[in-house]
């Protein structure tokens, strides 16, 4: 009975919709019509980490996409230079006319051939979708236009004069240009429908904010995060600890502007602190990684080293006085601090005693390590009312928040971007987590709660403290699935010299899932059907160079962090990997280094792909088989129940 009137329920706020048999009958048509066209293109990425010019152009040519179908297209037609010359006027349009306003002589004639080119490829890329969805796609100015010119094909000889006379009029009347740029806007939306973002968008790169600001922006897209990611909300959060780690990793990777300039983030007072307090220190452990080497003469780079100097050692501070506080993290092998020899100039970890590389920390008190300067205490505080009104940045977080989350299963697929924490035996290791004993996707769904607490709580202190903290042991606790590792050696690097201290020793996980029994476990655990479900993360860079596949588990996991930031490139031998995934099944490419928009304009240089998988599917996808298609499909049983409540007197009808 008590179903009956939920059904009836349903079917009451169904009717307010649709009013009558007619209106239903159309919507049942359109449904299921939609069900039966091809399945959009997903695009995969993974660790961006502030590479925008990579990412962006990734974007721009959808993945190799546009490239494709230019090709397939306009193969027998114009030349491999033509072919060129027409997909980076695509990718970059407004740059591209300008080079190309200024080299050709017969302007109208070049608008005239283009304009036909461009429809051609718009109306090849949208034929999988809905005139509906290609319509709300378009720019608006142009959309009827366009319309009109995509939906002309076959067209009888007095619509077809029609046709020149639209492109004819937009020539003459000086439109030309913004309805290239419109259009090839639309082919660049059309080529991507949904985007994943496989975690750790922040850090390293110099760019993070723009990447941001175009996922703002982008039409369709979730994210699951990274311990980057959470690194930067838990700083948003007003973390301390966390505050302190994202401007060391921003002076490590020589990226001071991405807080001063992107975020407003005010570290005068660290920089004149640094200066004073190092001004004889000549720092050389604490120079920052350059990847431009226009940027800055020697003396910046010392500069910027003070700064990374000072902040490091108020970060292990903070991270010390946080381990005491949660004996529950167990990482009491981080406190490093207090096993530090001053007079000697050495440090004892694990009963072996290594000689620090270097000895000057006039801010240490050795009998109080942990204990922050009254001038650390006043940086560290004015540095966290920065972070947390920054409005830039809660502008990010905050979308971040309504798009992220640690895992995402979608259309069959387990998204994640480091790790299922499990012990040696295969088992799902068992986590303390603010009381609770939790494991496997349990653990997840309970890690993303305490996420969400943490920020709309930040203001709330009583009821947030526990679970700000919380968003510092993501970012490099032990047992935190966005970290995967059993510790984050930062102090030895810089400060001891002996290899074998730097070493992280991964999460069993990483060595389990390259079993595809594993995969199949961890995919039951999540409710996905093994037989027909992948794995797809990043987080540890593939080193492709040493003969490391990111194809694994018999191509059930596939691991897509190639290297998207320069500083990995040297490990990885690649800039990156892209993964999509259409309606013939899943291509997995490898990237070669894509470093200057301006070559791309120029020279009509792309992105090259090496194709290292591709698994087509037996049967072409539609959207019935996805998971959108299962909704649509809901809809369509709902809508039949209203028609034959109409028809059988049920529920009445309005005329």
């Amino acid at each position: 009975m008590n179903e009956d009137n939920n059904i009836q329920r349903y079917l009451n706020v169904l009717s307010k919709q649709y009013r009558n048999t007619e209106e239903v009958a159309e919507e049942i048509i359109n449904l299921q019509a939609i069900l039966n066209l091809p399945k959009g293109t997903e695009l995969f990425l993974s660790d961006i980490h502030g590479e925008y010019g990579s990412f962006s152009h990734i974007l721009n040519n959808g993945s190799g996409i546009i490239k494709n179908k230019i090709e397939s297209i306009f193969k027998n037609q114009i030349t491999d230079h033509e072919r060129r010359a027409l997909a980076t006027l695509i990718y970059y349009p407004e740059e591209k006319l300008s080079l190309i306003k200024s080299n050709t002589e017969d302007l109208d004639e070049w608008y005239n051939i283009t304009l036909y080119r461009l429809i051609e490829v718009a109306r090849e890329i949208s034929s999988k979708y809905t005139r509906s969805k290609v319509r709300k796609a378009m720019p608006k100015g142009f959309d009827y236009i366009i319309d009109e010119l995509l939906n002309l094909q076959g067209c009888a000889p007095d619509k077809e004069r029609y046709y020149k006379q639209i492109i004819q009029s937009i020539i003459e009347l000086d439109r030309a240009d913004e309805f290239i740029v419109a259009i090839s806007n639309l082919i660049k939306r059309m080529a991507i429908d949904h985007l994943h973002v496989i975690g750790d968008i922040f850090d390293r790169g110099p760019n993070a904010k723009k990447v941001m600001e175009t996922l703002i922006n982008y039409h369709s897209l979730d994210i699951q995060l990274g311990n980057h990611d959470a690194l930067w909300m838990g700083a948003a959060c007003g973390n301390k600890a966390c505050i302190a780690n994202v401007i060391r990793i921003c002076s490590r990777y020589d990226n001071i502007e991405t807080l001063e300039d992107g975020y407003g983030i005010n570290i005068r007072p660290l920089t004149t602190f640094a200066l004073n307090t190092y001004k004889n220190d000549k720092c050389t452990k604490f120079m920052p990684k350059v990847y431009d080497y226009n940027k800055y003469i020697v003396s910046d780079e010392i500069y910027i080293a003070k700064i990374h100097k000072a902040i490091s050692i108020i970060q292990f501070k903070l991270e010390g006085n946080l381990i005491k506080k949660h004996p529950e993290y167990k990482m009491d092998g981080r406190l490093l601090l207090d096993k530090i020899n001053y007079k000697k100039g050495t440090i004892t970890i694990d009963g072996k005693t290594y000689k620090l590389n270097d000895t000057n920390f006039p801010t240490i008190d050795p009998e109080n390590p942990y204990k922050l300067t009254e001038d650390e205490e006043e940086i560290i505080d004015r540095l966290q009312e920065s972070f947390k009104n920054s409005d830039t940045l809660n502008k990010h977080i905050s979308f971040l928040y309504s798009k992220a989350s640690t895992y995402k299963c979608f259309n069959s697929n387990l998204l994640f971007h480091g790790c299922i924490p499990m012990e040696d035996n295969g088992e799902f290791t068992s986590v303390n987590i603010m009381g609770k004993e939790l494991a496997g996707k349990e653990y997840f769904d309970y890690i993303d709660k305490v996420i969400n607490m943490a920020y709309f709580e930040k203001n709330n202190e009583s009821k947030s403290k526990e679970s700000i903290d919380y968003m510092w042991y993501l970012w490099c606790g032990p047992k935190s699935p966005l970290f995967g590792k059993e510790k984050a050696a930062t102090f030895e690097r810089y400060f001891i010299d002996e290899k074998e201290t730097h070493k992280e020793k991964k999460n069993p996980y990483f060595i389990l899932a390259e079993k595809e029994g594993t995969c199949n476990k961890i995919l039951k655990e999540f409710n996905l059907d093994e037989k027909k479900s992948h794995i797809i993360n990043g987080h540890i860079p593939v080193k492709e160079k040493d003969g490391e596949s990111p194809i694994k588990a018999n191509g059930k996991l596939l691991v897509i962090d190639g290297g998207f930031a320069k500083s990995y490139r040297g490990q990885t031998g690649r800039a990156g990997y892209t993964l999509t995934y259409n309606s013939y099944g899943l291509i997995l490419s490898a990237n070669e280094p894509f470093d200057s928009k301006a070559d791309a304009i120029k020279d009509e240089i792309d992105i090259k792909y090496d194709i290292m998988v591709n698994e087509k599917v037996t049967q072409r996808k539609n959207v019935s088989d996805t998971d959108i298609g299962k909704k649509i499909q809901n809809e369509i049983d709902g809508l039949k129940l209203l028609l034959t409540a109409y028809k059988e007197g049920k529920m009445k009808e309005e005329i």
